[in-house]
Order: C-alpha cells, then structure tokens, then sequence
C-alpha cells in the first residue's frame, strides 16, 4: 500500500515551502520515524519524518516551491527487498571488519607500557582536534574559553549532505600538509544562478518594509567594558564549574537591557494600527547567522532570569539555530532584539529593526582606545553600541537616556544586581 508524503503546515497563514533538501535518494528503503525531507518557509526550515517503513518514490524535486498538503513522495510500506538488505549490511559490515583489521594489527605489534599507549593515545587525540582557525576565530574563542576539542566535538555532529561531498571531491586536491590553498579565482565570465531561498525572500521583504515604513534613526555609545572583563577574568572558572556554562558577554547585556527597559518601558513597546502596546515584561530577540540565513530566536521572560541561566538559554537557541531545528514559536513574540556583529570584527553599524518591534541594540568589536580617566589619558578595552529605534513611537530623550542607561549598568555591573541604589547600604539594609 502506498502511503503519501504530504507537506505539513509550517504555521498559520503559510500557504508555500520550499523543498530545501531530500535527506533519501529515490528507491532507498526508509524507517518510520526516519527524516526524509527538509523543507523551508519564510520562517524556518523543518524536517518531514517518515510516517511508515517502505521504500520511498520520491515525487518533486530540490529547490521547488510547493503548496502545503501537497504530496511529494510516496512509501510502498513493507520489508526492505533483499537488495536494500544487502546495501544495508554491505554497510554495517564496512565497520567490524575495519576493528577486525585494527585489532590483528595491534595483536602484531609488540607490546607496550601502559604508560606509552596511554601517550600516544593523547597525542593522537590532540592531532585529530587540530583546528585550522583564523586569528580573529582563535581570538574569539578564547575571550568566550571555547576551546578547540568544543569546537570539533560540536561539528562533528553535524549531517554531512552531498554538497558537502561534492565541495570535499572538488576541494581536496587543494589540500596539502598543515594548509589548504584557497582556489584561484577570476579569468572567466562565467556566472552561477540558484532560487533564493524562502527564508531569504522573506527576510529580504522584511528588511525593505522596515526601512519604508518606519522612521527610523540611530544613536551610538562607547563603553568602557573593564568591569565586565574583569569579572569574566575572575570569576569564569568557577562560574564554568557551578554552572557548566562559560561566561560570556551576551548575558551581561541581556541583564543590562532588561533593566533599561524598566527604566524606559517606551522603548519596550510597539505600534498596533493606532495603539501603542506596551509590554510588562521583556522577551529579548537575539540576532543569530545560519546556515540559510538570519534568525532571531527569543528568549523568554529574559528579566527573570539569572546570568547562568540566560547563557545556558543562548548557547541553546544558537545551536538549535545552526542546525535548523528552531521552531516557529522559540522565533516569534519578541520585545526587543540584540545583534552581535563584533563576532565578525564590525567597528560600527547601523543595526536595521526587527518588526513590528520598536528598537535594537547592536554590538561591536571590543579594541583597546586611549580615553580620558578622572583627567589622565588611559588605554581600556572600548566597544560602541548602537541603539537604532522607530521615532515614531520612541522620542530622541527617551533612545539615549535608554542607551546611556545601558552604558552604566555595564560599566558598573553592581546596578544590575542592586538597581541605582548602593550595594553597601542593601547590604546595611539602609
């Protein structure tokens, strides 16, 4: 009996996808449950599971735009056919034989200590997490204590896909040694063209509405970030241990947003037709590259929550984010969103709003400035900060004070815990 593979509704008022990627090749056998297909809307890409066992006949092609409940395969549910049992235990034997040579190899050599295997164990382990970053990636890596075994224990789980093979087959004659050689590129007129995603499409629209329908102005700031980096410096080792989670910068500007925005609840609102609604409580949009695009993810109730539990929540949404499992409702519902071009080395930019919300904050690079200090030149560790908002609803007072705000929870994180009073005289219960 055939059974058919019907585009599911990403969410309401979506009426057309895109088939992103066949996860299968046609004719394969596919368990239930199994992913067989991604597919991508204007607002996120999801994956379409197997409902029955069978072999699957694949119905539309990549890259084709699709109406929802539209059937783009079907499964003749059964038993695998002896051939699909011989691929597939042709492929389960590849393993067992390879440990099976391993160990009469090892059985060939002659012994070893203890001592040395455990060595040559660790170094194997340390050549294999070999990581060819650049500079400023090294650079980022260590200022957010990622190190290098993180890093390759998280992409190994990553789905390699045919295009991955494709570009290894085409690229792996540029390798040689401890480097790669960067293709050679220019002297023809040959050009490529692919569909835009929907996603793109999507964002594309959102961008250029934002721009033509609000007014829409930009005010910046520098802040002197020592006090941060220093606690950071201080306390991320035992903030790692008590919270299994590094301590990074996004967390202290999260906090310090969602105390502004107490301060200035205008800046927390939006326009609705001819009301203006104001929210009671702060859920912070937090700006994330994928792979097919930019994603917003939000973060609930951010005003709630702890630093430990604001970096845990990141760290979530932004690898849900790379591996295009966010859904549509850990995407809507945001207040006020934050961006971090600084993680790419932007000195400065113009961060466009992320409708219908009202403002945005975005991030920079953090460089060592001279400034003037109680009348003496000093070199500190500087980032600007970029408030755009919509003067439509937000006045000029209201976005710096706003930014200012956000300036002095920072450069004294002890207002963050204690608001404008002083930590001592909480302490004294003065």
């Amino acid at each position: 009996m055939a059974i058919e593979v019907k585009v599911p509704s990403p969410g309401e008022s979506i009426n057309e996808v895109q088939l992103a990627n066949w996860l299968v090749e046609d004719g394969a056998y596919v368990e239930k449950d199994q992913d067989i297909v991604e597919i991508d809307s204007d607002k996120a890409t999801l994956s379409v599971a197997a409902s029955e066992s069978g072999t699957i006949s694949l119905k539309a092609k990549e890259g084709d735009i699709i109406e929802v409940g539209s059937v783009i395969a079907l499964i003749e549910a059964g038993e695998a056919s002896s051939e699909q049992k011989a691929k597939a235990a042709e492929e389960k034997d590849k393993q067992p034989k390879k440990e099976s040579a391993d160990t009469e190899a090892k059985q060939s050599e002659p012994s070893k200590t203890k001592a040395s295997e455990k060595q040559e164990s660790k170094k194997t382990d340390t050549q294999e997490r070999q990581l060819n970053l650049s500079p400023l990636a090294r650079k980022l890596a260590e200022s957010e204590n990622i190190t290098e075994k993180e890093l390759f224990d998280f992409f190994k789980h990553f789905r390699m896909g045919k295009k991955d093979v494709a570009f290894f087959m085409e690229n792996k004659g540029g390798v040689s040694g401890q480097q790669s050689v960067a293709p050679s590129w220019g002297g023809t007129r040959d050009d490529e063209r692919h569909k835009m995603s929907s996603l793109r499409k999507k964002l594309a629209q959102r961008l250029v509405s934002v721009k033509n329908e609000t007014a829409m102005l930009t005010t910046f700031n520098e802040v002197n970030m020592t006090p941060i980096m220093e606690i950071r410096q201080q306390y991320k080792e035992l903030f790692k241990q008590k919270h299994d989670i590094g301590l990074g910068f996004m967390s202290f500007f999260t906090k310090a947003v969602t105390e502004a925005l107490q301060h200035f609840p205008q800046v927390n609102s939006q326009i609705d037709g001819d009301e203006i609604v104001r929210f009671d409580y702060a859920d912070i949009s937090i700006a994330v590259s994928g792979p097919k695009g930019l994603v917003v993810p939000v973060i609930r109730n951010a005003e709630t929550l702890t630093l430990a539990e604001i970096e845990h929540k990141v760290k979530e949404l932004a690898i849900k984010a790379r591996e295009n499992k966010l859904t549509l409702d850990e995407m809507t519902g945001g207040t006020f969103t934050i961006t971090n071009g600084g993680v790419f080395g932007s000195m400065l930019s113009t961060p466009i709003i992320n409708p219908p919300q009202s403002a945005i904050l975005g991030m920079h690079n953090i460089v060592e400035r001279p400034i003037a200090v109680d009348g003496k030149v000093e070199i500190h560790p500087i980032m600007y900060v970029a408030l755009s908002y919509d003067h439509r609803i937000i006045d000029g007072r209201e976005s710096v004070s706003f930014l200012v705000k956000v300036k002095e929870m920072l450069e004294n994180p002890a207002k963050m815990l204690f608001g404008t009073r002083n930590p001592v005289e909480v302490l004294l219960g003065l």
